[in-house]
């Protein structure tokens, strides 16, 4: 009887050994580390840290619209507390976003339950002011970091802890020279450079401008944190893991592969997932639909819902769903419809011409509204002066 009881414990502790050592290795990966971009191509990201006051957010978006560059900003939940309208334009541009915590303190010195409460308060704030995440990416207060960090962020959904290779220490109210020359100077293919927002950077709003135009001479375009890594896009769902729930259920559930749900979130063995754990749903850019293609037509005498139809290549029944028509043949003088109609072919950007008696290139670009360098450029001639009778031509229009 004593040696049935033994085995009996013996095989209870086993199973509470495997199931405690399967629980601790299937906590979320640890986030990232990143200080730059693992490229070769003249990538750059601009980073700007918001603080509380925010003062030069909307100086910042001025000069990125004007120049048609994206970066990404890291949020405090204090700031976007304190300044949601600006933190609003700064989602509406288009720009990415990541978490900052809420209240910027060292996450070194504060537990992991802590830190992510931080996290949590100021993925909230966001969501309330946009309706959109911070995640997958995260900056550390005071660009302080460690092991313990990343494993608490990482189990919290951010998958990379962003630092930075270029710091313009711009908070230290730096000229705008100084702070261009910083970036300017110590450039290379996948720079994360460090900015920030709030009216101790007084040089920062100044210095972009600059900044953008001598990086784009040297031939350097401009990303965000996420495309510089090649993230999954961010604002995606997040869901929690349930008892029972398996990666493969998961991204069932959301319709993406389970390499993307493993890749969002550092996951290398796809088995090991835990009750709790917090996932980033790769989110999945549907289709944009064709533009709007409605016209509207007044009946005239004679008309026929037909005869309407077929002038506009559509159908009886399309113009009779647009304008709430249930008897088809009821159409009266006067009567304005809506016009569904086709998408429009794309224009024509070409068009052939063969050259004739007595033409030159400039009564041929004055014909057809271009200019003698666009013709020449799109049918490589290098002398605009040498044309042949039965010469076929592409017109670029």
């Amino acid at each position: 009887m004593l040696s049935r009881w033994s085995k009996l414990l013996a095989i209870t502790g086993l199973l509470l050994f495997s199931l405690l050592s399967f629980t601790g290795q299937a906590d979320a990966a640890s986030s990232t580390y990143v200080t730059k971009g693992n490229t070769t191509s003249k990538a750059v990201a601009l980073t700007f840290d918001d603080g509380s006051d925010g003062t030069n957010i909307n100086k910042i978006l001025g000069t990125l619209k004007t120049n048609n560059v994206k970066a990404t900003f890291f949020l405090t939940g204090s700031g976007i507390n304190h300044h949601p309208t600006w933190i609003r334009n700064i989602a509406n541009a288009g720009h990415q976003v990541g978490n900052h915590s809420y209240s910027h303190p060292d996450f070194t010195k504060i537990s992991i339950a802590a830190m992510q409460s931080e996290l949590a308060r100021t993925e909230t704030a966001y969501k309330n002011v946009t309706g959109k995440s911070t995640k997958p990416i995260f900056r550390a207060p005071f660009g302080a970091s460690n092991a313990t960090v990343f494993k608490g962020v990482g189990d919290a959904g951010y998958t990379h802890t962003i630092q930075w290779n270029i710091d313009t220490i711009d908070w230290k109210g730096l000229s705008s020279t100084e702070i261009t020359n910083k970036v300017v100077n110590n450039i290379v293919p996948g720079s994360i450079v460090l900015m920030h927002t709030g009216a101790g950077a007084s040089g920062t709003p100044g210095a972009l401008p600059g900044m953008i135009s001598k990086l784009k001479a040297k031939g350097y375009k401009f990303v965000t944190v996420s495309e510089l890594l090649k993230l999954p896009p961010t604002g995606g769902a997040t869901y929690t893991v349930k008892a029972g729930d398996t990666l493969y259920s998961i991204a069932r559930k959301y319709n993406v592969t389970v390499a993307a749900l493993a890749k969002a979130n550092n996951i290398t063995n796809y088995n090991l997932i835990r009750v709790g754990q917090v996932l980033v749903i790769p989110g999945t850019t549907a289709p944009t639909p064709p533009p709007s293609t409605t016209v509207k037509y007044t009946v005239k005498a004679g008309d026929t819902l037909y005869s309407i139809a077929s002038k506009y290549n559509t159908t009886v029944a399309a113009i009779a769903s647009a304008n709430k028509i249930t008897n088809t043949n009821l159409i009266s003088v006067g009567q304005v419809l809506i016009i569904p109609v086709k998408q429009a072919p794309p224009p024509v950007t070409s068009v052939k011409y063969t050259v004739k008696a007595g033409d030159t290139l400039y009564s041929i670009a004055r014909k057809y509204n271009t200019t003698v360098t666009a013709i020449a450029k799109a049918n490589n001639i290098t002398n605009v002066n040498s044309l042949r009778v039965g010469q076929v031509l592409i017109i670029p229009r």
